[in-house]
């Protein structure tokens, strides 16, 4: 059963990925955005003044205690992720927590199981499964038109400083494996079908004053014998973001963020996969339709936390690693 009422979500978190997801909310109808947090009680003003949104409190405990509000989406830094997400699960509240969902296999689980224990709906932000490029992709795939061989990645960014997307000072400190690579550890084990059977990773040099290396690679077996090769880079200073090649039976596609291409980069268009061509906003409609509605999200904590697990025998196996 469909519940029609307005949804009311708090959004916690005033910079540059909340700002994503409080333009998302206005495109959705039966939505309001409630109260907003951030860093301060000012910040949390100015953002809710400058998206015309809510009304900005002082903290994420203001907002859980709060009668009238039904969801948060967690836009915060990534070592509250796991605490916040329990938290709000704790006080009744839905919840979708941006990538990644935590920074250990522990804190992952913890929030599985008090999602499990509340019923609530707790959605992960893996929003390459939402993308119309990664979407046009896994159609081809259901459809039995296309199977993968190998996913080619590139994840790069030019951040030897501590910035945010926006060119603006971060708080904490951004993460090339529990972050970044998250996002296509999830995305090939979801596209292909088939679980990550076999992962390997080594890294560059630490930072000397941000403490985390600056460059990575990955590569990953699924038990379907699909390969995925993923670069990672702090360094690079050209192109950024993430782009994917995906190397198939029938086809090469290459995908970035939204848009999709043929190998040889010509166009393809994507524009009637979904709603929108904003993959934040396809995000986000699917966390409102799965409370409407009652049911699992597509990226829900259960789903993703495969993916958890295989960054957290990574993270163990860099650890181990000589000079490490």
């Amino acid at each position: 059963m469909t519940d029609d009422r307005t949804l009311r979500v708090a959004l916690a978190g005033g910079g540059a990925f909340g700002a994503k997801h409080a333009a998302a909310l206005r495109r959705i109808d039966g939505v309001e955005v409630t109260a907003v947090v951030s860093s301060t009680l000012e910040r949390a003003q100015k953002f809710a003044a400058e998206q015309g949104v809510g009304r900005g409190v002082a903290s994420l405990d203001e907002v859980l205690a709060m009668d009238d509000i039904d969801a948060v989406i967690l836009a915060t830094p990534t070592q509250m992720h796991a605490a916040q997400t329990l938290a709000c699960l704790d006080a009744g509240k839905h919840v979708q927590v941006e990538i990644p969902l935590a920074d250990s296999l522990a804190d992952a689980e913890a929030c599985q199981a008090a999602q499990e224990r509340t019923g609530l709906v707790a959605m992960v932000g893996h929003t390459r499964r939402f993308n119309p490029s990664h979407q046009w992709v896994r159609r081809r795939i259901q459809a039995g038109e296309y199977g993968i061989q190998q996913m080619d990645v590139q994840t790069y960014f030019f951040r030897r400083t501590n910035l945010n997307a926006l060119g603006q000072p971060r708080s904490w400190t951004d993460h090339l494996l529990w972050h970044h690579a998250a996002h296509t550890v999830d995305l090939f084990a979801y596209q292909t079908g088939s679980p990550i059977v076999q992962a390997n990773a080594i890294q560059g040099p630490v930072h000397p004053e941000l403490g985390i290396a600056m460059d990575m690679s990955i590569q990953l077996r699924a038990e379907s014998g699909a390969l995925c090769t993923l670069s990672l880079s702090f360094n690079n200073d050209g192109p950024l973001g993430t782009f994917f090649r995906y190397i198939g039976d029938t086809g090469t596609y290459i995908a970035r963020y939204d848009d999709l291409f043929t190998g040889k980069d010509e166009p393809i268009d994507v524009s009637g996969v979904d709603v929108s061509m904003d993959g934040i906003e396809l995000q986000d409609r699917e966390f409102v339709a799965a409370i409407r509605e009652g049911r699992e999200p597509n990226s829900s904590i259960a789903q993703v936390l495969p993916c958890y697990r295989t960054l957290a025998a990574l993270e163990a196996q860099l650890a181990a690693a000589p000079g490490s």
